[in-house]
């Protein structure tokens, strides 16, 4: 059978039409250009190139050949450097889990960022509740996560991305002065509460906060995702503190305010299997360091 290097020199012979051009092009002397392509005519029991003192022409086998025969040069190089992109990590499929109230704000701009610096990686994304992306990352059915707080796996590699803040969820027809503004206002006011099991990361907060402040509202709903909480202010069932990205969605019947005296504690993170040894995931992971600091909205 053929060897690479005979075809190489016989495309670059049939291309060029000139034995000196095609040794020069392919950075070799004519002597074992010409031992190549006569290897190949062996191999192949036919003749590829009519050849004369002044020209080199090809034969009609070695028209036909010429077709495959830089058909399979292109593939191999093709080939070569795939498999150089995928080990450097510019190539390859990223499994990114995220949390649906991540996908207002901070994914967007992520993908934004990632195709820019990783444009031939092929992003597949999963919503899920934090919980979930921790069982996925554990059983390897996503590859990065984007989560809220506690991990507390000695497994994972983390890192705070995102900082935000509460924002005050108000029915539209209550009026500006009539909003609470502080955390004492929401005294005996009906409010959407998270459920302390699926949302268990939003309900702590905000329950610490009342209790820190000794502010005591009441509690008329248990919900779990932002949007329904929002969907439900705006049917007037009650007021909510949501992530100031939440805001983005702009739902019909609802309005947002400022909640004073409270500092950003909204935390997303990102997370990784420590043990996975993966250049197009790890690459992946850089771009999102060198991702510029954001406001959520």
């Amino acid at each position: 059978m053929f060897e690479l290097i005979q075809l190489r020199c016989f495309v670059a012979v049939a291309e060029e039409l000139h034995f000196g051009r095609a040794a020069t092009r392919l950075n070799m002397t004519q002597p074992p250009l010409s031992r190549q392509i006569q290897v190949l005519e062996r191999i192949l029991k036919v003749s590829l190139l009519n050849r004369n003192s002044r020209s080199v022409t090809l034969t009609s086998a070695g028209q036909a050949f010429l077709v495959e025969a830089r058909r399979i040069v292109q593939l191999t190089d093709s080939a070569a450097a795939i498999a150089r992109s995928a080990a450097e990590g510019r190539t390859g499929i990223i499994r990114l889990g995220f949390t649906a109230a991540s996908g207002y704000g901070y994914v967007p701009r992520l993908l934004s960022h990632a195709n820019t610096v990783l444009p031939n990686a092929h992003l597949l994304l999963r919503e899920m509740v934090s919980g979930e992306q921790i069982e996925a990352l554990i059983t390897n059915r996503i590859d990065v996560a984007l989560l809220r707080p506690p991990l507390r796996r000695v497994e994972f590699g983390s890192q705070l991305v995102l900082k935000e803040r509460f924002v005050v969820c108000s029915p539209a027809k209550i009026s500006t002065p009539d909003r609470p503004k502080r955390l004492t206002d929401f005294n005996d006011l009906p409010f959407i509460m998270y459920a302390p099991d699926a949302a268990r990361y939003f309900h702590d907060l905000v329950a610490g906060l009342f209790a820190t402040a000794g502010a005591a509202p009441k509690h008329v709903q248990y919900v779990t995702q932002i949007h329904s909480i929002m969907m439900l202010v705006g049917a007037g069932l009650g007021y909510a503190l949501v992530p100031e990205v939440a805001s983005r969605l702009r739902p019909e019947g609802v309005v947002f305010s400022a909640l004073e005296g409270v500092e950003p504690l909204v935390e997303l993170h990102v997370a990784w299997m420590k043990a996975v040894n993966n250049p197009t995931i790890e690459r992946f992971l850089r771009a999102l360091e060198e991702l510029p600091d954001i406001d959520p909205l």
